[in-house]
């Protein structure tokens, strides 16, 4: 490791500041995107290494700096703010294992979404295809019924009535909830998207269309756009895996 001091530079950082370094602040947030008090707070929340000061108490930054928050950026796309400082905290203390681990598992969650997406789709097409004809209103189910023919609970139900996604037939506010042969259409629905990763918001807005399965382009395209964004997040992952190598990169050079 490298350690040559830039003027009068505390040490203190893994990835040492090198003569050839020496980076302003406001030249790391050019660089990267983020502003110079987004840079801080990464560095106090141990995204950034530890940046060593002059004399003078001003931090002075290097390539580590720019690398360690391009990779934060690009691993918060494709993961989430939480992995990212963990895996770039493993980094910077050298504790490759533990980084490597925390990759592959950021790896597997899209995998898996992408595999509920995929079951999704095919779960929602069966759905959309059944046939209309026979289904009688003595088909409709209450909330037990329904809740024991999705494997979910009760209160997994009622949680759906209560955001409007979902809203069961009653005779009166103080009735029990009966979902008709359409209501449990839309909560199968429903059931299979939450799977592949929808929140309560979309499926607010999505499922009242698609209301009797005449709009099955509709929820194809949803599909698809979930797929797209799961294709960005895993680009992002490819993004994170350039800038931690060229971050490891420095370090070896050291």
């Amino acid at each position: 490791m490298l350690v040559e001091t830039f003027g009068h530079i505390s040490a203190g950082s893994c990835f040492e500041i090198r003569n050839s370094d020496g980076l302003r602040t406001a030249e790391v947030a050019r660089r990267t995107g983020y502003s110079v008090q987004q840079l801080r707070n990464l560095e106090r929340d141990g995204a950034l290494p530890a940046a060593p000061r002059t004399a003078a108490g001003y931090r002075v930054y290097g390539e580590a700096h720019v690398w360690s928050a391009r990779a934060y950026r690009a691993l918060t796309a494709g993961a989430d703010p939480g992995s990212a400082k963990t895996i770039l905290r493993a980094v910077h203390r050298r504790d490759l294992r533990n980084m490597f681990a925390l990759l592959d598992t950021a790896h597997a969650r899209l995998d898996r979404e992408r595999r509920d997406l995929d079951a999704a789709r095919t779960a929602a097409r069966a759905i959309a295809d059944e046939p209309v004809a026979g289904i009688h209103p003595a088909d409709a189910m209450n909330v037990s019924e329904l809740a024991r023919a999705l494997g979910v609970r009760p209160s997994t139900l009622r949680h759906w009535d209560a955001a409007g996604v979902v809203v069961p037939h009653r005779t009166g506010p103080r009735e029990a909830r009966v979902y008709t042969p359409d209501d449990v259409r839309a909560a199968r629905l429903v059931h299979q998207l939450r799977l592949a990763g929808y929140g309560i918001e979309s499926l607010r807005q999505l499922v009242p269309e698609l209301r009797g399965w005449r709009r099955w382009d509709d929820l194809a395209a949803a599909l698809t756009a979930r797929d797209a964004r799961l294709d960005s997040r895993a680009n992002a992952l490819l993004d994170a895996a350039a800038a931690l190598s060229a971050l490891l990169g420095l370090s070896r050079e050291g």
